[in-house]
């Protein structure tokens, strides 16, 4: 009993053994592993973990460029920048934004409007490295924060560059804006492969000149290696790469005369086009009312924007370019040289105005605008004191399709190809247009109207200045043009843009003379603008004219007191000057302004007088042998 109760030593001990040996395997097998590990992750994954440690340790910065000027012809800044601080929040290192932002409004102020923004990028741009919460902070909020800092990880003080429009409200049409880049934006960006240059950019040029010269004013980004530490705090910079500037632009605009046609407008609506008929460059682009394009800059608060948005004025519109309104009588002087250069009228042809048109076996009578008539008209006269009944005839004898022909040869019916984005092609009429685009044929009818302006007929205040310019050069047509230089920043080296002529057409000098000369009596004593011309120093032509705004029932005269401010009669005026060798050609128009004669005509007068004088005019004298009737036919 005794010896069985004895323990099996020597069975023990080989069991004991045992475990040793299957211990040591299973650590020696652990340790092979282990090693084996080590071996792939510190020499064959290598290069991949040293990469990635660089990465925790080196952040790669983008620096975006320094956007370029934008400056007028005579160096004048209307666009320029200026370095702010901005509060940020990286959303990736930020576990609850909101929560964070509510801290925040204890050490800086965070106003409704700048949460409301914050929400809105946070949504737009999802992807975005960091998200500003405060703008343009001042140097106590920066100091404030900067002793809190320790309580915010993931929120960072940054140095932005801010655009800025010193000149506000003045050419906003023509400069535009900046705004930040939305997710259409970037992948039109990508499309391009331009992605990788505007990194570290958030804005981007949404229209005028900023907009259709982004490349040229944008420059190249630039990069820099900053290490961190474990926070994602910059400790310091291990390289540097700088941006490059955007390039300058030089503008052929005037910003004071600029200045001088929207105050002659005041709080009129419409849109004034001054170009150089020399060389094609635009002095100036108006329309009427503008807006303040530095409320873009930041992104625009809800009140701002439904402001502009829901106004009837529609101050966002650009007229100059967007605006189709019928020519009215301002298209008889381009009439007038058709039935010369197709030789269906000489310059002695003279009707006997009875007050109306009437077609043969037509019912319908086309009024004049002076009743009774105007008794003996020939072609000088007919321009001289706006004779709708010479071109409702005139019409009928040209005939729709070659009206379109020659009349198209001064650009109307077809964008300018003016380097602003948004331009319009208004509208002149053919044949084969109004089948195309309502399936009926052409009645002689519709030609009438479209002979004095109307009808069909649409033309942009770009159109018509472009036009006038060209008749003031005798055929030649310079390509309407905005910038004129484009500086390189880095070199300072010149690009200029100016154009020669892009449409050529040859007309009959005596031909071109005789409309210009009774373009200059229309500004003369017994012309529709005489009042505008009273006292010019100088001289000039010019052609008022009149639009309609709602149709008249047969019979039914016109009566501006008993119609609506919004449907009374457009007013229009194109000129060119000095008369004998053009330095400016223009149009207005003032949007329900009613008579070019005394409306349009004394603004063109004020553009005028301060570009050709350097002075603004006093209040122009009325001639004593005016007369009402013909001052205000158009």
């Amino acid at each position: 009993m005794r010896l069985a109760e004895l323990k099996n030593h020597q069975r023990e001990l080989y069991h004991f053994q045992l475990r040793i040996g299957i211990a040591a395997i299973a650590v020696s097998v652990a340790f092979a592993l282990l090693a084996a590990r080590f071996v792939y992750l510190q020499v064959i994954q290598y290069d991949f973990y040293h990469t990635k440690a660089e990465d925790n340790r080196i952040s790669v910065v983008p620096i975006a460029p320094n956007r370029g000027l934008i400056l007028d012809r005579n160096g004048v800044v209307l666009a320029r920048n200026y370095s702010a601080y901005t509060l940020e929040i990286m959303p990736g290192k930020v576990a609850d934004p909101e929560r964070t932002v509510n801290e925040l409004a204890d050490v800086i102020e965070i106003q409704a409007k700048d949460r409301t923004r914050f929400r809105k990028l946070m949504q737009e741009l999802r992807n975005a490295e960091s998200i500003p919460i405060r703008t343009r902070l001042s140097d106590e909020e920066v100091a404030r924060f900067a002793a809190q800092r320790y309580r915010f990880p993931g929120v960072e003080i940054k140095a932005r560059l801010f655009r800025q429009y010193p000149k506000g409200e003045l050419a906003s049409h023509v400069i535009g804006y900046i705004g930040r880049i939305n997710q259409a934006e970037k992948e039109k960006l990508d499309e391009e492969g331009l992605a990788a240059n505007y990194r570290g950019t958030d804005f981007i040029g949404k229209t005028g000149i900023e907009a259709s010269y982004q490349q040229e004013l944008h420059g190249a980004a630039g990069v820099e290696q900053v290490e961190i530490d474990a926070a994602g705090r910059g400790i310091r910079t291990l390289s540097r790469t700088s941006p490059q500037s955007g390039n300058n632009l030089t503008l052929t605009l005037d910003i004071k005369l600029q200045e001088v046609a929207e105050a002659a407008f005041g709080d009129r609506r419409g849109a004034l086009v001054a170009i150089d008929p020399t060389t094609g460059g635009v002095l100036a682009l108006v329309s009427k009312p503008g807006f303040d394009p530095n409320l873009f800059v930041d992104g625009i608060d809800a009140a701002s924007w439904e402001a502009l948005n829901s106004s009837p004025d529609r101050p966002l519109n650009n007229r100059a370019l967007t605006g189709q309104y019928p020519p009215g009588s301002t298209f008889k002087p381009f009439m007038a040289l058709a039935a010369l250069e197709l030789g269906k009228r000489s310059a002695s042809y003279t009707i006997s105005d009875p007050g109306f048109f009437s077609l043969p076996g037509v019912s319908h009578r086309w009024r004049d605008w002076k009743a009774g008539g105007h008794g003996a008209v020939d072609m000088h006269r007919s321009i001289v004191i706006s004779c709708d009944t010479y071109y409702y005839g005139l019409g009928n004898e040209l005939g729709i399709d070659n009206i379109h022909g020659f009349i198209s040869r001064f650009g109307f019916g077809a964008k300018t190809g003016i380097d602003i984005d948004g331009e319009k092609s208004g509208l002149l009429p053919s044949q084969d247009w109004k089948m195309k685009r309502y399936r009926q044929k052409w009645f002689a009818g519709d030609t009438i109207s479209v002979a004095i302006g109307q009808g069909y007929n649409l033309a942009t205040p770009v159109q018509l200045a472009y036009a006038t310019a060209i008749l003031a050069a005798n055929g030649a047509g310079y390509h309407p043009h905005l910038v004129a230089r484009v500086e390189n920043a880095r070199t300072g080296e010149m690009r200029s843009l100016e154009s020669s002529p892009e449409r050529g057409a040859s007309f009959n000098p005596a031909h071109v003379a005789l409309v210009k000369s009774a373009m200059v009596d229309v500004t003369r004593p017994g012309g529709t603008a005489a009042r505008a011309g009273a006292g010019a120093p100088y001289t000039f032509a010019g052609k008022t004219g009149t639009a309609q705004v709602i149709a008249m029932r047969q019979g039914e005269k016109y009566d501006e007191k008993r119609v609506a401010e919004r449907h009374r009669d457009h007013a229009l005026f194109i000129a060119f000057a000095p008369a004998e060798s053009p330095k400016i050609a223009l149009a207005v128009l003032v949007e329900n302004g009613g008579h070019g004669s005394s409306v349009a005509a004394p603004l063109a007068r004020a553009v005028l007088d301060y570009y050709l004088l350097g002075t603004q005019p006093e209040s122009a004298s009325r001639p004593a042998d005016a007369d009402d009737e013909e001052e205000e036919a158009d």
